[in-house]
C-alpha cells in the first residue's frame, strides 16, 4: 500500500471555509460518500465521533488526522481537506487544525491490518516538515499529492 495510490484528486478539497471540526469532517464526509468510499455521511460521521471521543486526533503542526472504522465504509479511502483559515481542534501542541486528513476504512479485520497501514504511512511523511509545509500552502488537489509525494 503506497500513498500514491491511497491519495485520490477526486476526495482532496482545497481553500476550504470550515468554521470548526464538524463542519470539516461534514464537507470531506460527503467527498468520501460523492465518490462511493462510503455509504451513508450520518452512520460515518457517528463513527468517527466515537474514535474522537478515546483521544486527540489532532497531531500538531495545525494536521489532524479524524479517523473510525466504519460498517459504512465501501472501500478504504481518505479525504484530505486544506482549510484556510485555522479551525479548533483538540491538538497536542495546543494549536488549531488547518490541515485534515480523514481516513475510511471498514471494521473487519481487512480493515483494521488497512487502518494501521495507513496511519503509519502517513505519520511517517507527516513527522517531515517539509511536507507539512507544502500540504498546508496546497492550492489544489495535484498540490495536496505532488506534498505526499516527496
Amino acid at each position: 500500500m503506497e500513498i500514491d495510490n491511497i491519495v485520490d484528486l477526486e476526495t482532496i478539497k482545497t481553500n476550504m471555509h470550515a468554521k470548526n471540526k464538524d463542519d470539516a469532517l461534514k464537507e470531506l464526509a460527503e467527498l468520501l460518500l460523492q465518490n462511493e468510499y462510503i455509504s451513508d455521511v450520518n452512520g460515518f460521521m457517528t463513527d468517527i465521533y466515537a474514535r474522537e471521543a478515546e483521544g486527540q486526533t489532532g497531531i500538531g503542526n495545525y494536521i489532524a488526522i479524524p479517523h473510525g472504522k466504519s460498517s459504512f465504509v465501501k472501500k478504504i479511502g481518505v479525504a484530505i481537506g486544506i482549510n484556510e483559515d485555522e479551525i479548533p481542534w483538540e491538538t497536542l501542541d495546543g494549536n488549531g487544525v488547518k490541515g485534515v486528513i480523514l481516513f475510511a476504512v471498514g471494521n473487519d479485520n481487512d480493515g483494521a491490518q488497512n487502518h494501521l497501514k495507513l496511519l503509519s504511512l502517513f505519520a511517517r511523511k507527516l513527522g517531515n516538515d517539509e511536507v507539512v509545509e507544502n500540504l498546508l500552502q496546497s492550492k489544489n488537489a495535484e498540490d495536496v499529492k505532488e506534498a505526499f509525494g516527496q
